[in-house]
């Protein structure tokens, strides 16, 4: 019988559901505290994980989840950046 290959899962921030890692998109904050999106899922630093959909970062942002996944404050010019590249 052969192996079932397990699928990653991961939580969102936002919606606080549990989703394939593929599905959802990543944002780290890298060693030198910049917030940005990380597009190959593999930079070093904190991770937090988000699906690409709007309603799920305006919870992200409201609830101040994103901020504590990061354990940093989020300037707003992060956060409109983060809004452009996320919802498309």
């Amino acid at each position: 019988m052969p192996k079932v290959k397990k699928i990653p899962q991961r939580m969102c921030v936002g919606c606080q559901e549990m989703k394939p890692k593929k599905q959802l998109i990543r944002v780290v904050r890298t060693p030198d505290e910049i917030i940005e999106i990380d597009s190959t899922g593999k930079r070093s630093g904190r991770g937090a994980y988000i699906c690409p959909e709007k309603e799920c970062f305006k919870k992200a942002l409201k609830g101040k989840r994103l901020e504590k996944a990061l354990q940093r404050p989020i300037s707003p010019e992060v956060i409109e950046i983060l809004s452009k590249e996320l919802v498309k």
